[in-house]
């Protein structure tokens, strides 16, 4: 397998293109069980009938876990918001719809939500009294099945060169309560910078799925807590500082 044209390079990981193949190579030190959870949920995924890349592969190249999956031709839609600003409130629509499906999907073998998101609050920085807050409001919120991305972002959506959307990275998927897959969304806008564009997100999200806007943001604290375990050390003083937070506009 002849690796020299890199699509993207990511924490711990570097995609490669090889013909119609992308190779997702993980660093040394990557845990092979999260490797293999990773590909594991690609393939619940792709049961689910959700456009996603197809897995082809687990392999080893080079002493390094990798996934070989479906290379797609096309464009993210982070690049085509950056490219054309004009079309930016089309694009969120596009995507916020394309979430919207993916919600309506159920895949029962997928990790529980709240499973997950309980043991990161317990591995949080935070003091016993705010863990114990944290756990409480995670148990008194309603439990759902459906499916949950877990990283829905703009780079991790494919518009190919037909117009078709495809989404990518399916390592944090989880089934759960969509409103807590929202909160991660609008997370990580504030955390790429565009503070704009998560109000304009959440907005259109809570607006089309007929969601009350404080009951995503119930969710904030306990995603931000959960976020933070494994989050980079720049971005964890701000999730943790989202913690607190009692009060949104």
């Amino acid at each position: 397998m002849k690796l020299d044209k890199i699509i993207a390079v990511r924490t711990n990981k570097t995609v490669y293109r090889e013909g119609d193949n992308a190779v997702k190579v993980f660093d040394k030190e990557f845990s092979k069980a999260d490797v293999l959870n990773e590909a594991l949920n690609q393939a619940r995924i792709e049961e689910t009938g959700i456009n996603i890349p197809k897995i082809k592969e687990v392999t080893v190249i080079d002493g390094n876990w990798a996934i070989v999956s479906e290379y797609i031709e096309g464009k993210t839609l982070a690049q085509l918001m950056q490219e054309n600003p004009d079309k930016y409130d089309e694009y969120l629509e596009m995507f916020v719809d394309l979430q919207l499906e993916i919600h309506k999907h159920k895949a029962p073998l997928l990790n529980k939500l709240k499973d997950k998101m309980n043991r990161k609050i317990s591995e949080a920085e935070l003091d016993a009294t705010t863990r114990y807050e944290l756990h409480t409001r995670l148990d008194s919120m309603p439990k759902h099945n459906k499916v949950c991305h877990g990283d829905f972002n703009p780079s991790n959506v494919i518009v190919s060169t037909d117009g078709t959307l495809y989404v990518l990275d399916w390592s944090h998927a989880t089934q759960g309560n969509a409103s807590a897959d929202v909160a991660r969304t609008y997370l990580l806008f504030w955390l790429s910078g565009d503070i704009d564009g998560a109000k304009k997100y959440l907005d259109l999200f809570c607006k089309k799925s007929d969601t009350a806007k404080q009951y995503v943001q119930k969710w904030m604290p306990i995603v931000a807590a959960s976020q933070s375990v494994k989050g980079k050390p720049e971005e964890r003083e701000f999730l943790l500082s989202w913690v607190d937070v009692v009060d949104y506009e």
